[in-house]
C-alpha cells in the first residue's frame, strides 16, 4: 500500500487514445507527449518485441519472414492481448523516460473506447492496461472523450452531436445532460478507406501496393467531392502479371470513385441515428450543427458532403486527431466529470 502511494504520488497520471491506426498519449500538466502508430514489430522466433510506432510503421510490408510488423488492434479493440500488453508498457515507460524518471510508474489511466464494444472487450483493454503498469484504469467511450476535448459543453439540457471518424471505427453519438442518447458504431473507417484503394489499384490498374502506400496517396490527394483541379499521385508496387516493381499514377477522382461506397454507409448512419433522435435534441442538433473529430475528419470535402446530405451545418473541430486523446487529459483534471461519464468496470 505505502509503495503504491508513494508511486501514485510520482507518477503522472496519463490518458490514452488507444486507436486502431494511432495511439495517443497525454501526460497531466503536459499535453500530448506521444502520438505513434499502433503497430509493434515481433521477431517471431524469439517472440521478441523489436519495434514499435514509428520504427514499427517503416517497417510493415518489408519484413523478413521471421519479422512480423502488426496492428494489434482492429476495429478500435484488441484482437492480440499479449502484443495490445507490451505496447501499452512501451508507451507507458516511454512516457515516464520523457519525465527522466528512473522508478517503475504506477499511473492512474483512462482510455477511450468505441461504444459498442463488449464486456469482454472492456475487460480485455482494463486487464491489459493494468498488466502494463496502471494502478488505476478507467474506460470512456470514444465520442464522450472527444465531445470533451471538444469543450462542448455536453452537461447542458442540449442536443450535440458527434462524428469521430478514426481509423478502425466511426462513432456517432448524441449527447445530452452528459449522457449519450443515440448512438451508432461503425467498423468503418480510415482502415477501410485505405483497404478500398488497395483493391481499387490491384483491380483496375493489376498492380499489388501496401497499405502505406495506399494511406499516403488518400492523405496527399483524397477527396469525397469533385473537384474542378486533378490531382495526381505517384504509387509503386508490384505487376501482378510479371511480378516486377512498377508505377502507376493515380488521380483523386479515383481515390473518391474508391472509398465513396465506405463514405455513403457513414453518410447513411448519421442520418439514420438523426431520424432516432429525440425531436427537441434533433432540433437542438439542427441549430447548433454537427460537429466532426478524427483523422477521417481531415478528408477533403467530408464535412461539406455531409452537411449537403443531412441538411444540417458540419462544423470540424480544432485539430481532430488529437481530440479523443485532449478529452481524456481533461478527465484527468476533473475527476468528478470522469465518474460521471466512465464506463462501469469488471472491478466495480
Amino acid at each position: 500500500m505505502f509503495l503504491d502511494r508513494l508511486f501514485g504520488q510520482l507518477s503522472k497520471d496519463i490518458g490514452i487514445d488507444l486507436g486502431t491506426a494511432n495511439t495517443l498519449v497525454y501526460v497531466k500538466d503536459k499535453g500530448i507527449v506521444i502520438n505513434e502508430p499502433s503497430v509493434v514489430a515481433i521477431n517471431n522466433r524469439t517472440e521478441e518485441i523489436l519495434a514499435v510506432g514509428d520504427e514499427a510503421r517503416k517497417m510493415m510490408g518489408k519484413t523478413p519472414a521471421h519479422i512480423t510488423a502488426i496492428k494489434p488492434l482492429r476495429d478500435g479493440v484488441i484482437s492480440d492481448f499479449e502484443v495490445t500488453e507490451k505496447m501499452l508498457k512501451y508507451f507507458i515507460n516511454k512516457t515516464h523516460r520523457k519525465e527522466h524518471r528512473a522508478f517503475v510508474p504506477r499511473p492512474r489511466i483512462i482510455i477511450g473506447l468505441p461504444m459498442e464494444v463488449t464486456e469482454v472487450e472492456r475487460k480485455a483493454v482494463e486487464d491489459a492496461t493494468l498488466s502494463a503498469g496502471a494502478r488505476e484504469v478507467f474506460l470512456i467511450e470514444e465520442p464522450m472523450a472527444a465531445a470533451i476535448g471538444a469543450r462542448i459543453p455536453i452537461h447542458e439540457p442540449h442536443g450535440f452531436m458527434i462524428v469521430d471518424v478514426g481509423g478502425g471505427t466511426t462513432e456517432i453519438a448524441v449527447i445530452s445532460l452528459g449522457g449519450i442518447v443515440t448512438k451508432k458504431s461503425l467498423p468503418i473507417a480510415g482502415d477501410e478507406f485505405n483497404e478500398s484503394i488497395l483493391n481499387f489499384v490491384r483491380e483496375n490498374f493489376n498492380i499489388l501496393i501496401g497499405e502505406p502506400t495506399a494511406e499516403n496517396a488518400k492523405i496527399r490527394i483524397g477527396s469525397v467531392l469533385p473537384t474542378k483541379e486533378i490531382h495526381e499521385y505517384i504509387i509503386r508496387g508490384r505487376n501482378l502479371l510479371d511480378g516486377l516493381p512498377t508505377e502507376t499514377v493515380i488521380t483523386n477522382a479515383q481515390i473518391r470513385e474508391a472509398i465513396l461506397p465506405s463514405i455513403n454507409a457513414i453518410v447513411e448512419n448519421i442520418i439514420n441515428t438523426l431520424e432516432s433522435t429525440p425531436p427537441e435534441l434533433a432540433a437542438d442538433i439542427h441549430e447548433r450543427g454537427i460537429y466532426l473529430a478524427g483523422g477521417g475528419a481531415l478528408l477533403h470535402g467530408l464535412d461539406k458532403l455531409i452537411s449537403l446530405k443531412t441538411k444540417v451545418p458540419v462544423t470540424i473541430v480544432d485539430d481532430p486527431l488529437t481530440t479523443v486523446a485532449r478529452g481524456t487529459g481533461l478527465l484527468l483534471e476533473d475527476m468528478e466529470l470522469l465518474h460521471r461519464v466512465r464506463l462501469p468496470s469488471s472491478m466495480d
